[in-house]
């Protein structure tokens, strides 16, 4: 089989890689010098650059070779890019191709997760075949080799199980879902968590501090992805809990990363120049709190991450507010 890719970001190039130790696979870089870096040297110049790549992958500056050749497709590129990128390539995909996104956000303006994204620019695309990977997976301890695991989201199961052994390795474990709703919420909403998370440790507060905050994010989320169609199940799973966990602890993560430097004081545009990478929660905190508004869910962490964001909102002061709301019962939990 041969895997597509669609963007040499770190987490595509992981991918990638990923797939290149079983199949024949293709990944699309928007620079020449990226692609041609990979295919001659084996690796990335511009994201995990200290990782050599498989000799079996091949880049390409093309999108319509990778798109026009592949037999499942995988797209990861920034929520703000996606569509463009998808429209570009939108003539050249394999009718019934299965696709698959990486990416973690919703579109602004329209609201859209990616997979309906895909929809809509690809209307004649069988509905079973646009799915999701998603899960707690950080690029780099993958590239390491360390032992991870994630979720294929594909309506149709047959087909899941199917891409699912195109992915497997003795260190990444795959598991199916066909959960797409639940799987495309869990990852948009955790990565506004995780910049309320790095905001917690970049103040200074402790375990108990952040253990309180993810418990209640996952709350709001499950709320959220309840709401618009996502089973309860999926969010107890990888693509929920697992993902919440991982980007809201880890250094790695860029949302955290944001996070922290907001707790720190320091100004979101200085924070955004110095990464290499989009923290997808900037952007798509709006388009999460856009959709609880519209579903008339209460999330009250993602609302004063927006207003840290959006209003320059003090941290420290967002943080006391959530301490300060009335006080209620803790119910059924997380639901």
């Amino acid at each position: 089989m041969t895997i597509g890719v669609l963007g040499a970001g770190s987490w595509g190039t992981a991918v990638a890689a990923l797939a290149a130790a079983k199949n024949d696979t293709l990944l699309w870089a928007r620079r020449p010098e990226v692609s041609d870096s990979i295919n001659r040297e084996h690796v990335n110049p511009s994201y995990i650059s200290d990782f050599p790549l498989p000799e079996s992958l091949v880049a390409s500056s093309d999108i319509h070779k990778v798109a026009g050749n592949c037999e499942v497709l995988i797209i990861g590129v920034p929520s703000h890019g996606f569509r463009s990128i998808l429209e570009i390539a939108a003539g050249s995909i394999p009718e019934s191709v299965p696709i698959l996104s990486l990416t973690k956000g919703i579109e602004a303006g329209t609201l859209m997760r990616m997979t309906e994204v895909v929809a809509d620019v690809l209307p004649n695309h069988p509905r079973d075949h646009i799915g999701v990977l998603s899960g707690p997976n950080l690029a780099k301890e993958i590239m390491a080799g360390q032992p991870a695991a994630t979720v294929i989201a594909l309506p149709d199961l047959n087909l899941a199980e199917e891409v699912q052994t195109r992915f497997m390795t003795p260190t990444f474990r795959v598991y199916t879902n066909p959960d797409v709703v639940g799987c495309e919420i869990a990852g948009a909403c955790k990565n506004v968590m995780a910049i309320a998370s790095g905001m917690v440790s970049g103040l200074g507060f402790g375990d108990n501090t952040r253990a309180a905050l993810i418990t209640r994010a996952l709350a709001e989320l499950v709320r959220l992805g309840i709401a618009v169609g996502g089973n309860p199940l999926t969010f107890g799973g990888l693509a929920g809990v697992g993902d919440l966990v991982a980007t809201c602890y880890s250094s790695q993560s860029r949302n955290y990363t944001v996070g922290h430097g907001l707790g720190e004081g320091k100004a979101l545009d200085d924070i955004i120049a110095e990464m290499n990478m989009v923290a997808e929660g900037v952007k798509s905190t709006a388009g999460v709190l856009a959709l609880a508004d519209k579903a008339k869910v209460e999330m009250p962490i993602a609302v004063e991450v927006g207003r840290v964001l959006y209003e320059g909102a003090d941290p420290e002061s967002s943080m006391m507010a959530l301490m300060g709301r009335t006080a209620k019962s803790e119910g059924h939990g997380i639901f």
